[in-house]
């Protein structure tokens, strides 16, 4: 029960740099999972394109669905984006999506698609048992995640640069997260936030 505690240690304007970091930081993993999960929230129709062209296969809902009047059911959006026109795609904007992915397959292409809108890949593992750090490493908590145009975790606060977490216990593990930033030449850059 509970969430993972998440530590910014990263913080940068260039999309690639972030992504690279958090690369750096995943490589220190014990193991990872097979698979990534990638978040993205699309605010034009320009990056609502980009961005269906690298997850074809992803279902995009909207942010704030709209509610029926009468139903009170609310609405689920069903447009094709890549042969919906632009008039009638920008109306539905923002939309958002989560989907998961084999590691190492489209992560880049990601990176290169994300926009205006916050978006985010995460990477579950297991940090390796450490005598400095608090507490073992525990796979349910443990992982790296780079967040695009924000720097909080629950998606509450958009801004102009992205930022890397390292996500351990439920507990927090200041020691661990002090010293996965020193491998990037960083600190931590703030409180612990409740990660996943």
């Amino acid at each position: 029960m509970g969430n993972s505690r998440a530590y910014p240690v990263f913080r940068t304007s260039d999309a690639v740099e972030a992504w690279t970091q958090a690369l750096r930081l995943k490589a220190l993993l014990e193991y990872h999972d097979d698979e990534v999960t990638l978040m993205a929230e699309v605010l034009t129709v320009e990056d609502t394109r980009r961005m269906a062209a690298v997850l074809p296969d992803a279902e995009f809902r909207y942010v704030d669905p709209p509610m029926d009047p009468v139903t009170h059911d609310y609405a689920e959006f069903s447009l094709t984006i890549t042969t919906a026109e632009d008039s009638a795609l920008e109306p539905e904007l923002p939309l958002e999506t989560l989907h998961y992915v084999e590691a190492g397959t489209l992560e880049e292409r990601f990176v290169r698609a994300v926009g205006k809108g916050m978006a985010s890949i995460g990477w579950g593992g297991r940090w390796p048992d450490d005598a400095e750090a608090e507490r073992p490493g525990v796979a349910k908590y443990d992982g790296v995640e780079v967040f695009f145009n924000g720097d909080e975790i629950d998606w509450s606060r958009p801004a102009d640069h992205h930022t890397v977490f390292v996500h351990v216990d439920k507990w927090g593990d200041l020691p661990r997260a002090e010293k996965l930033a020193a491998h990037l030449g960083s600190t931590v850059l703030g409180d612990a936030q409740v990660g996943w």
